[in-house]
């Protein structure tokens, strides 16, 4: 019996050699956790790299604000193409307010008189230079023709307007004189009746006219001296006592139908801007001077 219990005594140092080994397994895998500690630095060693990246993105940002100062260099670029625009004026500040090159001067004309003067074929043979003869239907409203003359150098739009003369169309005809620049008034040298409405004309003229607007008074039909009703002295005499320029014309010779829209012409061209240089322009003793030098053409 005292084998077995031998027997017994030894086995008990083998299963006590046995938790050695197990308690030696703990440092293997307390040996495992150093390694997994070690990877923790591996891991934390890209902290660094995801950091160092940071400066290349920081590093980006003074690119960025580099190209700032090239956005912010173009402002003295169009800046600099300022001085150059403003400076144009002093090149013209010695004309007046002159128009810019090719433009036209635009100004608005109105033929005024009782109907039947002439002045539907007074405009057309200064518009085409032509004159419609036999029975001319009567001018019924308002009609309207273009042309553009050269005044020193300076092309004058004429917006030519052709009233009608009858009573019954001339409430449409004053709503037409406000914005009027020059009224050309024309009577037949054969109608007395004609010439002596001519007050009547002047009156609705200063009363729904600009205070300013250019008055030339006309005796038409000039070539049909043989018939002539009103003499020039008349004419004359009531265009002084108005102050207004005047002129006999014919629409169908075409004499003197020129002359009165460049006399024209000239007086609002000078009003729109008249360079210092220029000598004042007089449109009656520009109508008069011209006047004798086509009597003395006439007469060579």
């Amino acid at each position: 019996m005292g084998g077995p219990d031998g027997a017994a005594g030894s086995e008990s140092p083998e299963g006590n050699g046995e938790t050695p080994r197990s308690s030696g397994d703990a440092p293997r895998s307390s040996g495992d956790t150093p390694r997994s500690s070690g990877d923790a630095p591996r891991s934390s060693g890209e902290t660094p790299r995801s950091s160092g990246d940071a400066p290349r993105s920081s590093g980006d940002a003074p690119r960025s604000s580099g190209d700032a100062p090239r956005s912010s260099g173009d402002p003295p670029r169009s800046s600099g193409d300022a001085p150059r625009s403003s400076g144009d004026p002093p090149k013209s500040s010695g004309d007046p307010p002159a128009l810019p090159r090719d433009s036209e001067l635009p100004v608005k004309v109105m033929l005024l008189g009782d109907s039947g003067v002439g002045k539907t074929c007074f405009l057309l043979q200064f518009k085409d230079g032509a004159f419609l003869s036999g029975t001319f239907i009567a001018t019924v409203g308002i009609d309207f023709r273009n042309k553009v003359v050269a005044v020193d150098g300076v092309k004058v739009k004429l917006q030519i307007w052709d009233t009608a003369g009858q009573e019954r169309f001339r409430s449409v005809t004053h709503a037409y004189y406000r914005d009027a620049q020059a009224l050309l008034l024309l009577y037949d040298i054969t109608s007395k009746m004609s010439f002596d409405n001519i007050r009547a004309w002047l009156t609705e003229i200063h009363e729904y006219a600009q205070k300013d607007v250019v008055i030339m008074l006309l005796g038409n039909k000039a070539d049909v001296s043989s018939e002539r009703a009103v003499r020039t002295e008349e004419g004359a005499s009531l265009a002084r006592e108005y102050g207004v320029p005047f002129m006999e014309t014919s629409a169908k010779t075409g004499m003197n139908v020129e002359l009165a829209f460049l006399a024209i012409a000239k007086e609002l061209k000078q009003r729109a801007g008249q360079p210092l240089d220029e000598p004042h322009f007089q449109i009656h003793q520009y109508i008069e001077a011209q006047k004798k030098k086509s009597s003395c053409c006439a007469f060579s």
